[in-house]
């Protein structure tokens, strides 16, 4: 299981390097190939950290099958929303500042800037039945439940759950979403009359800008900017 290690170990540093670092908390996950459970950081570590001998295996009950180092408290994130959307191969679970924040406002997301477009509409839901750790199976498939069928989910005064088909469409998703995040509040700083591009734009946009070889020239470019994978090239 190199691959799927690398691959989530690749996606935490990724995610360091685009500003959702904090401190040891927040964490990337791929679905077992063999149905296992989840490919998850261990906890303890920062993303930035990450490598792939800290990278384990964990069950849907959160118990450690293969790998060292304590599994994180919130693996029923991970394992709850890929239960109940078979279409999802990755998860990312994060605490990025500005998502925190805007998200905090009770404000929509509106497609103010390109990232937006990926996202509305319709709207970003919105999880408030608890901004707590998300401890048990119960409240992970309720978050599962609020995500429903959409790319990403606010995790209201905690932080944001991505999702993608694989760990490279997850990551992509959820540093789309902070930059999305950071332009509103920037927009709603600058003061003035703020505009956003209406719905059928912002599908137009979605098309043109988000397809599925643009994510992966993304994701690969956020791997090119890590310290040392540029010169692999």
């Amino acid at each position: 299981m190199g691959e799927v290690r690398e691959q989530v170990s690749l996606s935490s540093r990724v995610l360091a390097a685009a500003g959702h670092g904090d401190l040891v908390w927040g964490h990337a996950s791929a679905r077992d190939p063999e149905g296992r459970g989840i490919w998850i950081k261990a906890a303890g570590w920062g993303l930035d950290e990450i490598t792939p001998s800290r990278v384990h295996l964990v069950d849907d009950d959160g118990r450690l099958v293969e790998g060292e180092g304590q599994p994180h408290s919130e693996c029923a994130i991970h394992s709850e929303v890929m239960a109940a959307r078979p279409d999802v191969g990755a998860v990312v679970h994060t605490h990025p500042p500005h998502a925190v924040a805007l998200s905090a406002t009770g404000q929509e997301l509106r497609p103010v800037s390109h990232a937006a477009n990926m996202f509305v509409p319709p709207a970003v839901p919105r999880f408030t039945q608890t901004a707590d750790l998300i401890l048990t199976r119960e409240l992970g498939a309720a978050v599962a439940a609020a995500l429903g069928e959409a790319k990403a989910l606010f995790l209201v005064n905690h932080g944001i759950v991505a999702v993608g088909r694989d760990i490279r469409e997850a990551t992509v998703t959820a540093v789309l979403l902070e930059r999305a995040c950071e332009q509103q509040i920037l927009t709603h700083a600058a003061g003035g009359w703020p505009s956003w591009s209406a719905a059928e734009e912002s599908l137009a946009k979605r098309g043109h800008i988000y397809h599925e070889a643009a994510l992966a020239s993304v994701w690969d470019y956020l791997v090119r900017r890590l310290p040392g994978e540029g010169a692999r090239g």
